[in-house]
């Protein structure tokens, strides 16, 4: 690894403890995916998420033209590095600053950028060149926002999969495979001391649809249900997103990491899936998704951490035609790529007419996509309503 003067990884180790940077507002985000070439433009995707009162934002890039859209609206849009781009950030600080001066320094103030998200899904993955490097491409992120003081305004993070665990059942056996311990530990000890949060990519449609004959389907969708009782924990847990998340915390008490926040990055389900992907249906995903906002909106911890309340960022804002893999890959939107509704979970501003149908033409005749200066002149009470 190249080190520079300015930017030497092991001076962090004698920086005091940093603020946590929040990244966050309210408990309900969602996925600004874009592979796909039928969906809205930027502009329109802003009146979209206006429209459905969503204020917290992921995108898995930093495109500019979306940068530029968010501007001036209110919105704060987490920005992702891709995993491509790792080797280089870790081995070339130099590159790691001109890149966050690109990408995000030169969209503030006016787009609310509030994280980046330093590659996606690396450990456990199945490209085990990238492993070494995520460490060195956060630690060189981070400092270029501490050179260019935008260290106390954006939070650096990455995403895990459920493949970095070797048990997550019940939720107090959860424990990190080997193989991703002696990468993990390093990497959230620097996360530690920055103040960030492990960002957790959790899926109960993907554990449903691997055993549909052990997991109970209303488990999976928060539906009612026995749920399951964890003999360690001594508690019962009615839903499985709350066990995978405890699941997370007892892996990271394993590891000495006991007072660091879980968030959770993607969760979502599939209103469509190939004939082996059970459960990936139209009806199902309105459930577990209009379940989840109203779990979410309770603003409530889960049984093993109470006081952590739950946050999430929903997988995703449209079907993504262009997704490679299985059917269901294409279909986790919440939005459909013409901009209407996938199924109503309530969201306000949609149009009520028979199609239950959004139309971003309505949406405009409404007025919703006037600037947010109207909103910001309610109360705090209002906003906290609209935002969660």
């Amino acid at each position: 690894m190249t080190i520079s003067r300015l930017f030497c990884p092991f001076l962090l180790l004698f920086f005091a403890p940093i603020a946590s940077v929040q990244a966050f507002t309210g408990t309900y985000g969602i996925n600004y995916g874009r592979i796909a070439n039928n969906i809205p433009s930027p502009d329109e995707v802003v009146t979209l998420l206006r429209a459905a009162k969503i204020r917290n934002v992921r995108i898995y890039d930093a495109d500019h033209s979306v940068l530029k859209a968010f501007s001036g609206t209110g919105l704060e849009i987490v920005v992702g590095l891709p995993n491509g781009q790792l080797q280089n950030m870790s081995s070339n600080p130099d590159h790691a600053l001109s890149w966050v001066k690109e990408n995000v320094q030169s969209f503030l103030p006016g787009t609310r950028i509030r994280g980046i998200a330093v590659g996606n899904e690396v450990l456990g993955g199945d490209d085990y060149s990238l492993w070494g490097v995520l460490l060195g491409a956060a630690k060189n992120i981070y400092n270029a926002t501490r050179k260019l003081h935008l260290d106390q305004l954006v939070q650096i993070s990455t995403a895990n999969s459920f493949a970095v665990f070797e048990i997550s059942y019940p939720p107090s056996s959860g424990i990190f495979k080997d193989n991703v311990k002696q990468y993990m530990k390093p990497l959230l000890e620097f996360f530690q001391q920055i103040g960030s949060p492990f960002c957790l990519n959790a899926y109960p449609f993907l554990a449903y649809a691997s055993d549909p004959e052990h997991i109970d389907i209303n488990y999976a969708l928060f539906e009612p249900t026995k749920g399951i009782y964890d003999p360690i924990y001594r508690l019962r847990y009615d839903n499985m997103l709350d066990a995978q998340i405890d699941a997370a915390y007892a892996a990271l008490e394993n590891v000495g990491f006991d007072k660091m926040e879980v968030i959770v990055t993607e969760t979502g389900w599939a209103s469509n899936g190939d004939q082996s992907e059970a459960g990936a249906n139209v009806t199902n995903a309105r459930t577990y998704n209009y379940n989840l906002r109203k779990r979410l909106a309770k603003r409530k911890g889960t049984p093993h951490r109470p006081k952590n309340v739950v946050k999430a960022y929903i997988f995703a804002l449209f079907n993504e035609n262009e997704k490679p893999g299985h059917s269901s890959e294409n279909n986790y939107g919440l939005f459909k790529a013409d901009g209407t509704i996938s199924y109503d979970i309530g969201f306000h501003g949609l149009n009520a007419g028979d199609s239950s149908l959004l139309s971003l033409k309505n949406i405009n005749t409404q007025g919703l996509s006037r600037s947010y200066t109207m909103v910001f002149s309610l109360s705090s009470l209002i906003l906290l309503i609209f935002w969660s």
